[in-house]
């Protein structure tokens, strides 16, 4: 292969335009190193990757870890297009127009993928005949690319069921205890309903305080209301725990139910901070703390999602 410059030999953690801290910091909890790879877009708008030249040999010699979301749409397309590029790097077709390199032997299996948010997750029923089963048709485009997927707090994995590549699902629920410990001190967790209970129950588990959950009531088309489930908050320090905060309404209301039964102080957690639509805003005059992974860029992010990820690639890399 002419034209490639020395490499390092230990495994790298790659990225693209997103994931960059995460990989970093996966690099160095897993002992590898992190190559950024070129990304960037054309002015029509489409996207651009390239794996560098300095970093051929590496990607060929090792096994790789690609961090990158499927988040927003453009992060699905460029997800895509890196894992074609180190397919073909992997697979020997490295011959172009520009560079001096020639096609080498296939090196054969060995691409790892972690996604810290998932998009797509919460389009993972079909409520009517004739819509996309989204969540899992992501998972089937990027599978077809790679040796197995580690997916970050996941809304729904049973979507997944079906999809041929091994999948670990991973949670940063540990670590979101460890902060809300250190942080806050709470004397209570508080899921927002039925369907976060498992985070907020482990949450509460760990850092050995009482747990409960609200129960949604719908009033009429436009109102919600939550009620407490044998709650007892009168004086305490509580904290909501959900796997993602998008607009903050549900935040909001269990803030106000909490604040009636008379909480000291309501913090909210999660591992997913979309906050669309002004929620950091609305969050402010509700929520006395706001705490969030950097699975996605956020002002609030303060929890790593790098040692979840770490856990679920350790499994699938043996």
């Amino acid at each position: 292969m002419k034209g490639a410059p020395p490499a390092s030999t230990q495994m790298p953690v790659l990225s693209g335009a997103s994931g960059g801290e995460i990989a970093q910091s996966l690099s160095s909890i897993l002992g590898m190193d992190h190559v950024k790879l070129e990304s960037r877009r054309f002015p029509d708008g489409e996207g651009y990757v390239k794996v560098p030249p300095e970093s051929i040999q590496q990607v060929r010699s090792e096994r790789v870890v690609l961090v990158s979301n499927t988040y927003p749409d453009s992060g699905i397309m460029q997800t895509l297009l890196l894992l074609g590029a180190i397919g073909d790097v992997r697979k020997g077709n490295l011959s172009s127009l520009k560079d001096d390199f020639e096609d080498a032997d296939d090196v054969g299996p060995g691409v790892f993928l972690a996604i810290p948010y998932y998009g797509y997750a919460r389009q993972d029923k079909r409520f009517s005949v004739g819509e996309s089963g989204s969540a899992k048709l992501v998972a089937e485009l990027v599978s077809e690319y790679c040796e197995g997927i580690a997916i970050l707090d996941l809304h729904a994995p049973e979507v997944m069921d079906e999809v041929s590549q091994p999948m670990e699902f991973v949670s940063s629920m540990p670590e979101i205890a460890e902060t809300l410990q250190s942080e806050v001190s709470p004397d209570f967790i508080l899921s927002p309903d039925k369907g976060a209970i498992s985070r907020a129950s482990e949450v509460a588990g760990l850092i050995g305080c009482d747990f409960s959950y609200l129960e949604k009531t719908r009033i009429d088309a436009h109102t919600i209301e939550h009620t407490p489930k044998d709650l007892d908050v009168s004086g305490k320090i509580v904290a909501i725990v959900d796997d993602m905060i998008s607009t903050g309404g549900t935040i909001c209301r269990a803030s106000d139910a909490l604040r009636r039964q008379g909480a000291k102080e309501v913090h909210a957690a999660c591992t997913h901070g979309l906050f669309t639509g002004g929620a950091l805003s609305r969050l402010a005059s509700h929520v006395d703390g706001v705490y969030t992974t950097d699975s996605l860029p956020n002002p609030r992010a303060s929890v790593s999602a790098a040692p979840a990820l770490a856990r679920g690639l350790r499994v699938l890399m043996g």
